[in-house]
């Protein structure tokens, strides 16, 4: 036959009681100054940034977790480069960092310091924008009809522009697959397409 409980006999309750003490004691030194590893520094607050964007060096104050795309359109008044999802979904904020393709929206301006950014601004070739001369792929873009809206148009010439020069351009396949992050509402695809393998087959 089972004993009856007692208040004097040890209970779970009673355990847990006593032993809470003890791993108070044993976790303390973990939790002291001295036994906690230095992290890495923290930037707070507004910061001075310097962006080589099209060749010309920008300095802005602003703070670390400003995008690139912000940086652009919000501080130095590049507006080429729309903000369209503002998800990395659309491609409407395409740029080119080191010649690579990228959505600014994505990205930090403070991590794309001391890096040759592009922008839709910086493509044709002359400082004159009376006499400035477009990139070819723009030329294309308005030979055939490549927008409507032209909310898309600046992501989709720069994602274009870097899908030729990285030689996904051979195909009206490969063409279409490498560009499928940027989207056209107005539905011009066959139209970019055609300006895209145009200037593709003059490479």
């Amino acid at each position: 036959m089972a004993s009856k409980w007692s208040p004097g006999s040890n209970s779970r309750r009673t355990f847990l009681k006593n032993t809470t003490g003890l791993v108070g004691l044993t976790l303390a030194p973990m939790n002291q100054a001295e036994h906690t590893a230095p992290g890495p520094s923290v930037v707070q607050g507004a910061t001075e940034l310097s962006l080589r964007i099209n060749g010309r060096v920008y300095s802005l104050r602003a703070e670390p977790r400003t995008t690139l795309l912000d940086a652009l359109r919000e501080y130095l008044h590049l507006t080429g480069t729309k903000k369209g999802c503002d998800h990395g979904q659309c491609g409407a904020c395409t740029v080119h960092v080191e010649g690579e393709r990228i959505t600014s929206c994505l990205t930090l301006a403070i991590m794309q310091q001391d890096k040759a950014i592009t922008t839709i601004e910086g493509l044709a070739n002359g400082d004159d924008i009376a006499t400035a001369r477009l990139h070819p792929m723009q030329e294309a873009f308005l030979k055939h009809d490549g927008f409507q809206c032209g909310y898309c148009t600046s992501g989709q010439i720069m994602s274009a522009v870097a899908c030729v020069r990285e030689g996904h351009a051979t195909s009206d396949d490969q063409c279409r697959e490498w560009m499928s992050g940027n989207i056209c509402r107005c539905g011009a695809y066959p139209n970019i397409l055609a300006a895209i393998r145009e200037v593709a087959s003059r490479q």
